[in-house]
């Protein structure tokens, strides 16, 4: 267990930066910022606990790896609570750039439509769509952190995207047509 000082030095400088793609990943897996944030921390108690085994490269492919893999034991325990929960994409979303109210107004909306459609993913598509679109991650190191081959990655993301394609299409035949 890595609790001597020069090894919590060592931890924090290569896995504390990674707090926030951690509890994103950790957010868009639970869909619930309480329980994102008590995964988070038990993937870092975790993290810690067995930082001699981190053969250093890239901390932030082994924390997401331990983040993953702690959220899909936690959805296993609680996959009936969290699958009637409903996605708040309050949460995530930011204060418009824009100065005008209307464009703020429509921002905002188009913003929900795209969480909420994402939201709907089944948890595998959703899952390699926010570690490629949101956080970044190269094919190889979404297929290290979900312990898949990287052409399943490839085949998830396209999946994926028609899917989140398709919702958001549904969405706009929705909306009432009409101007001012």
């Amino acid at each position: 267990m890595a609790t001597d000082r020069g090894s919590v030095a060592h931890f924090e400088r290569a896995i504390l930066p990674h707090l926030d793609a951690a509890y994103n990943l950790a957010r868009w897996l639970t869909r619930n910022d309480q329980d994102a944030q008590d995964v988070v921390q038990e993937a870092y108690l975790r993290a810690l606990q067995f930082f001699d085994s981190f053969s250093g490269g890239s901390g932030r492919g082994w924390l997401l790896t331990i983040v993953r893999n702690t959220c899909y034991t936690w959805l296993r325990k609680n996959r009936m609570q969290s699958a009637a929960e409903p996605f708040d994409e309050e949460i995530h979303s930011g204060g418009a750039a824009s100065g005008n109210p209307e464009t703020a107004a429509i921002e905002n909306a188009d913003r929900r439509v795209l969480l909420a459609a994402l939201g709907e993913l089944p948890v595998e598509f959703r899952e390699v769509l926010v570690l490629r679109e949101l956080e970044g991650l190269s094919y190889q190191e979404i297929a290290a952190v979900a312990g898949i081959p990287q052409g399943t990655v490839m085949s998830r993301l396209a999946r994926a995207r028609r899917r989140l394609e398709q919702q958001l299409a549904n969405e706009l035949k929705k909306e009432p047509q009409g101007g001012l």
